[in-house]
């Protein structure tokens, strides 16, 4: 794999580890064996599944020294978003189903309580380990338990306000916390070698913080400026010597850099930390490379960071036949497109520029795209300052991150109604990421403040228009919501024209029944009324483009002229129906006998799988609009034919 990759042994240690008590009795010779063996077992899972390769690759040797130095699960290993938890399941009792990651079914991408006992804390949003950590620390002490806890943290998540916090509360607190900083990006250490391993080794050791707390007792019979000054000199040396003066400034004893992927240089230092009994948290510093092992990501710009089906000995990822552009593509180009008219217009993103599609805006416009690092909160109120100086700033966030800045949404943009712009990714269902990235909220905690222009795209055409809408309010809050993966093949407009505001359109007339669709379920919500009529009864499909403010004059009309009328969304109960039903009892509209169905996603999270089977299993798909109006039409029978038993 590496071009310094040596020969695996004949006999394959990984093939009689099941948990991790297994490896506990392994020689330093044995782990390297066994970290090599973990490698090649997580490339060959991800070439057939997908996902986050590069981080995973780059933790080999530090999960490896993790489990064989700590007594996981008793000892709490939490992952910081746990993308980079591969390793970690191949060694906990997953190996049997690790190819079957990321699938309907299968391994979640991501750390999962319910799925393993090794797995003590959720995640996949960033930035909170050291909080969850902390949190079991107190739990531990409170309890009167020994046991370790651990967190392992990226650089990339120390960018975010929520590390700091709990890194405060953690250095104002006699509460054993491990926390291990994992820079694989060298944007915070020196360069690391036998001199730091060494210092770290020798930092960490039992006798080192004997005889600094020795020091510190004597220290304190001199005068106070004496003990000051012999403090700051101490604390000055190891900066010097580490760059970890900023985390002793907050509390925690720090250590390090040492060289992630040398188990001869991890395992002293992790059992030096297991063996203290001091009661201050620990900052070790652990410096690894991305992709390590793995040339085809080593050489990547990104590092293979997610990556799709590959061939494992080209690295070439699989391609789609598909010609049609994904939302986010659309999105990107929409944008460069009215930014080019207007050099007021700013794009703003928390580290994720390819995934946002603002890495094209930012090669075109350099000084107008701004990445704040994973700090969404940070980001809503930066856009705010950007809009109250008359500039126009989109920021593309994803619907999952977006929920992280809503204070700042209702505070700093809502309240003063300043024409921030949300470009909210990921809207609806995103398959094999599951519940933590599915962007079910966002109509339901927007569409509540006061002033918002809340949009759902329902076709690449429409997004492009939307987008020109957004640029052009200038006088309130608006946002527009786009789903993952392809559009539907529909010819974009090279411009976007700005719509009315609070008006949606009629796709198709009918008499019987009404279907207003907000969002991407417009192309299933017209292939029910297809089935409708072939079945006798004729059917309105409304495209509703606007959550808010509503078209109260489409409503009234659908609600006038039909018997029936549904309304479909790709996101939870509380949002676009929600609004609409209200709508409708306020006006006395429900007097003369209309029936009326809200279509939302159904109150439990749902599991990775492909986008198509979640909706089915959401219940928001072609044959559940028909089985809806006929049962609203009073035909069981003829809506029992329709529907079929479900996955469970």
């Amino acid at each position: 794999m590496s071009k310094d990759k040596k020969e695996i042994p004949a006999k394959r240690l990984l093939d009689g580890v099941n948990v991790p008590a297994d490896i506990r009795g392994f020689s330093a010779e044995e782990l390297k064996q066994l970290a090599d063996e973990v490698r090649e077992e997580t490339i060959q899972a991800v070439s057939i599944t997908g996902g986050h390769l590069g981080a995973s690759l780059g933790v080999v040797e530090l999960t490896v020294a993790l489990h064989h130095v700590f007594d996981t699960p008793d000892d709490r290993l939490i992952w910081d978003v746990s993308h980079q938890s591969y390793p970690h399941k191949i060694l906990t009792g997953r190996r049997d189903r690790i190819r079957t990651l990321r699938q309907g079914g299968g391994l979640s991408g991501f750390t999962k309580r319910s799925e393993s006992e090794y797995d003590p804390f959720g995640a996949a949003h960033s930035s909170t380990s050291i909080s969850a950590g902390l949190g079991m620390s107190v739990a531990r002490d409170l309890s009167g338990g020994a046991n370790n806890v651990i967190a392992v943290i990226g650089d990339g998540a120390m960018s975010a306000g929520m590390a700091y916090e709990a890194m405060n509360n953690a250095g104002s607190m006699d509460s054993r916390l491990i926390v291990i900083l994992n820079d694989n990006d060298m944007s915070i250490a020196p360069p690391v070698g036998a001199m730091s391993a060494y210092l770290s080794r020798l930092i960490s050791s039992k006798p080192y913080r004997s005889i600094r707390h020795f020091a510190r007792e004597v220290a304190g019979k001199f005068p106070r400026r004496v003990e000051e000054t012999a403090r700051r000199a101490e604390e000055y040396a190891r900066g010097i010597l580490t760059g970890g003066t900023l985390f002793e400034e907050m509390g925690f004893f720090y250590i390090g850099p040492v060289d992630g992927h040398n188990l001869d240089h991890l395992l002293p230092v992790l059992n030096n930390l297991r063996d203290s009994d001091e009661r201050q948290p620990v900052l070790l510093h652990v410096v690894t490379e991305k992709g390590h092992g793995y040339q085809p990501a080593e050489d990547a710009a990104d590092k293979y960071h997610g990556v799709s089906k590959f061939d494992v000995v080209t690295g070439e990822q699989a391609k789609s036949d598909s010609n049609i552009p994904s939302y986010t593509n659309v999105f990107a180009q929409a944008l460069l497109s009215e930014a080019e008219r207007d050099d007021k217009i700013v794009a703003i993103t928390g580290a994720m520029p390819a995934g946002t599609g603002l890495d094209k805006f930012g090669a075109a416009f350099p000084d107008r795209c701004f990445d704040v690092g994973i700090a969404e909160q940070h980001a809503v109120t930066f856009a705010a300052g950007l809009a109250a100086e008359g500039y126009k700033p989109f920021a593309a966030i994803y619907s999952t991150f977006l929920q992280r800045g809503y204070d700042q949404i209702v505070h700093d943009v809502a309240i003063q109604g300043l024409p921030v712009r949300f470009a909210i990714d990921r809207a609806g269902l995103v398959g094999a990421d599951g519940a933590t990235h599915a962007g079910a909220f966002d109509l339901a905690y927007l569409t509540c403040l006061p002033g918002f222009v809340v949009m759902a795209a329902a076709d690449e055409a429409e997004l492009v228009h939307m987008v020109a809408t957004a640029a052009a309010i200038d006088d309130r809050p608006s946002a527009f919501r786009y789903p993952r993966g392809e559009g539907v093949g529909v010819e974009i407009p090279e411009q976007g024209v700005p719509l009315e505001i609070g008006k949606g359109r009629i796709v198709r007339e009918g008499k019987t029944i009404a279907i207003l669709s907000l969002g991407t379920r417009l192309a299933e919500a017209t292939a029910a009324a297809d089935e409708l009529a072939s079945k006798g009864w004729s059917t309105t499909v409304a495209d509703a483009r606007f959550a808010k403010p509503l078209d109260e004059d489409l409503i009234r009309r659908l609600a006038a002229e039909h018997q029936v009328m549904i309304t479909i969304e790709e996101g939870s109960a509380g949002g676009f129906g929600a609004h609409v039903m209200q709508f409708l009892a306020n006006n006395g509209l429900f007097d003369d006998g209309l029936k009326f169905r809200t279509m939302v996603l159904p109150d439990n999270f749902i599991d990775q799988d492909k986008p198509d089977a979640q909706y089915e299993l959401a219940g928001l798909k072609r044959r559940d609009m028909v089985a809806t109006a006929l049962l609203a039409l009073g035909e069981e029978a003829a809506a029992a034919t329709v529907l079929r038993p479900r996955r469970a």
